[in-house]
């Protein structure tokens, strides 16, 4: 008889982030539920910059997808790591390196992201210090697993492996391209890519944040523990391979139907939806796999709020998986896109799949390692209850606001004039953002309820930091010519092999990479070149910057798009060309205001002014906030001379020796505004306020193209 080795599992690490788990889903769901409602309540902020929705939404999407669900991953991770290698942890250190290293990146993103530090990429918005602190942990954390299977005590490796180090891997590529920028302060800096191309990289790498952060990640998570909550094991083993390297190999490639219509080369948009349509595949069949597993426990699943919330996540994995490819058809994206509904369908997503197969494994894992019972599992239930609730009063009404907001911008009167202005098409769906708002309530009501019953389960319980394990050593396994029971080609060729597994999904993820993004950033020109295209002036610049602090991005997009529509209420449409220049890219993927890329010269300076103090002033029904500080803080002009250096070496043709004299170039502009304001009978103004770069920049958008004398512009002019 063989005799088997002891050792200890390490569950330690994984209560210090399971408990890292149930604080900041708190702390993210409270700061959604506070955005939510300041898009229905925009005085709620009180006037104060730092939590103003430009600033708590990125806040938000951090700490939902990086604090809660990171945690939550890390915690599955490293709790079926060691169960299905049979082995601890490679290096406790590590563990705890990684711990505390992502739990320190949290805590600073959110200070710098409330401060405005922002490279307003979405989903990738801290700066570069913190860029490179993720891209050390995220190492670490990588170390730790593969160290894991190369001193296994069991010669499968489990599907759930699969899925994590996939996301590992993934992950790791897309956040070191995603991030290239050049800084010009300690956080500050800018894209190193510009307009099409840093609009391209983004939505490759936005896509995938939620493929390999939000989706793959959850796949292992519910590989291990479905089939653990169901007592039964994963329904096709086949299934999983299909599925594992299908999604893997697919999903890389969907980023661009978020650009659909917009100045992006036609074929990256075709590429995008074609991989898009193609992703239903592997994606329902995890799902079935899923839910045929649970389907052996049927008769449990009334009083079991583990398996209830497991089936409600993995349907909402089923529906969102066919939503995104379905929204990827240009017809049915020329309604969604900029509207409502990409917000409901990611909620579907991040509240019912997420969240709840997340809440699902604590009430699972938390009595296990404290050796005890769930302390309320009517409490539990509730929870399961009100969260349901909570995601339909989410969901549905944003659905409504959706096609009322594309079917109100779409119309026109029968003399052929658009029969809405934009501000009607916002007010009239107010009641849905207060929904939106109770319904992101009663799930953080729900979660509230988890954290409660999940202190007092541990209160209860004995907690096991060190379990005890056993298991034949590796160098004792029967060998695979010695195995009786019948293997698959997979299980014998990469199953087995830790690091060929790692390889080969690089080699799986890293194509559809190269095949898009190397055209465009390497071959393609940035764009046909429009000749009267110009850099930014130094105010101009200064006024961007601030607009990027602000968040304006996620309220207003720049990307006028050729409907007839967008044509007759903001002007022509978007050109490639015009955005040579722009680091980072400000396209915008929502419009709670109006499109902005033609807003230059449409109002005047005094205007402005007044709509930034006080947006209901000149637009009333607005549910812009107050931007008082605007008007109160002294612009930042000291960096001028470093950012123009900066521009210039990302290809930004600034003058040589232009940076010496950017700051005096700024003043004289920034003079002409003020004066021009007082001419407008708005005394308070001075040229020193941020207020006036912010003005310039404004009156700037989409002044370029109205220089080209009509008669002339080249058919190349005009792609």
């Amino acid at each position: 008889m063989i005799q088997k080795e002891q050792f200890y599992y390490d569950n330690k690490i994984v209560k210090q982030f399971g408990i890292a788990t149930i604080f900041w889903a708190v702390v993210g769901m409270l700061v959604g539920v506070i955005a939510a409602f300041e898009i229905a309540f925009p005085s709620l902020n009180g006037g104060i910059s730092y939590i103003t929705f430009g600033r708590l939404r990125p806040i938000h999407t951090n700490a939902v997808i990086f604090a809660f669900v990171g945690n939550a991953v890390f915690a599955a991770s490293y709790y079926a790591f060691q169960r299905v290698l049979k082995t601890r942890m490679y290096s406790d250190l590590l563990s705890k390196i990684h711990l505390w290293g992502w739990q320190l990146i949290i805590v600073f993103g959110a200070i710098t992201l409330s401060m405005g530090y922002t490279s307003s990429k979405e989903y990738a918005e801290l700066e570069w210090p913190l860029d490179i602190a993720i891209a050390v942990i995220w190492t670490i954390y990588g170390i730790n697993m593969i160290g894991t299977m190369l001193k296994r005590r069991e010669r499968h490796i489990y599907v759930a492996v699969w899925f994590f180090i996939g996301t590992w891997v993934a992950v790791a590529m897309l956040h070191i391209v995603n991030s290239f920028a050049l800084p010009y302060a300690f956080f500050h800096s800018y894209s190193a890519f510009a307009g099409v191309k840093d609009a391209l990289v983004q939505w490759w790498y936005g896509h995938n944040a939620v493929a390999f952060f939000l989706t793959t990640p959850m796949l292992g998570l519910m590989y291990y523990f479905v089939p653990k909550a169901a007592n039964r094991p994963i329904y096709s083993y086949r299934w999983s391979i299909i599925h594992f390297w299908g999604l893997i190999f697919i999903y890389i490639w969907a980023g661009p139907h978020h650009l659909l219509y917009t100045a992006l080369p036609q074929w990256v948009q075709a590429v995008g939806t074609a991989f898009s349509i193609m992703l239903i595949l592997p994606s329902w069949g995890g799902m079935l796999n899923g839910l045929f597993t649970i389907r052996g426990a049927w008769n449990d699943v009334k009083d079991d709020p583990v398996l209830k919330m497991f089936i409600v996540a993995l349907t909402c994995y089923g529906m969102a998986t066919l939503e995104g490819p379905l929204l990827s058809l240009k017809s049915l994206n020329a309604i969604s896109h900029f509207t409502d509904w990409t917000v409901a369908h990611v909620h579907v997503g991040a509240l019912g799949f997420n969240g709840f197969l997340i809440f699902g494994m604590l009430y699972w894992l938390i009595p296990k390692m404290w050796n005890t019972n769930l302390f309320s599992k009517k409490m539990a239930n509730t929870h399961f209850l009100i969260g349901t609730v909570g995601i339909l009063l989410y969901a549905i009404p944003l659905y409504w606001a959706a096609f009322t907001q594309s079917l109100m911008w779409k119309q026109f009167t029968e003399s052929g004039q658009l029969k809405y202005q934009f501000l009607e098409t916002v007010t009239h769906i107010w009641p849905a953002y207060v929904l939106r708002g109770i319904g992101g309530l009663l799930y953080l009501t729900g979660a509230i309820l988890a954290a409660i019953n999940l202190y007092k389960t541990m209160k209860q319980g004995s907690f096991v930091s060190n379990e005890l394990g056993e298991a034949v050593p590796y160098r004792l396994l029967p060998k695979p010519e010695d195995e009786n029971h019948k293997t698959y080609w997979h299980n014998r060729v990469i199953e087995r092999r830790p690091i060929l597994l790692t390889v080969l999904s690089l080699v799986a993820v890293g194509i559809g990479g190269l095949v898009e993004l190397t055209p465009s950033l390497l071959v393609e020109k940035d764009a046909a070149v429009i000749s009267v295209v110009e850099p930014y002036t130094p105010l101009e610049l200064t006024g961007r910057d601030i607009y990027v602090r602000e968040g304006c991005y996620l309220c207003h997009s720049q990307m006028v798009r050729p409907f007839r529509d967008e044509i007759a209420r903001y002007g022509e449409y978007s050109k490639a060309g015009e955005f040579i220049y722009d680091h980072p890219f400000q396209w915008g993927s929502k419009r709670t205001g109006p499109d902005l890329h033609r807003v230059g010269g449409k109002y005047s300076h005094s205007w402005h002014y007044m709509h930034m103090d006080d947006p209901q002033s000149t637009s009333p029904g607005s549910l812009m906030p107050h931007y008082p500080w605007l008007l109160a803080n002294k612009a930042n002009y000291a960096l001028l001379p470093s950012k123009i250096r900066t521009l210039q070496k990302l290809g930004v043709p600034y003058p040589e020796g232009f940076d010496e004299k950017s700051i005096e170039e700024y003043h004289k502009q920034a003079e002409q505004i003020t004066k021009e304001l007082h001419e407008q009978k708005i005394k308070g103004a001075t040229a020193d306020k941020e207020i006036i770069a912010l003005i310039a920049y404004l009156q700037r958008l989409g002044t370029d193209i109205k220089k080209l004398d009509t008669n002339n512009v080249t058919q190349s002019e005009n792609q």
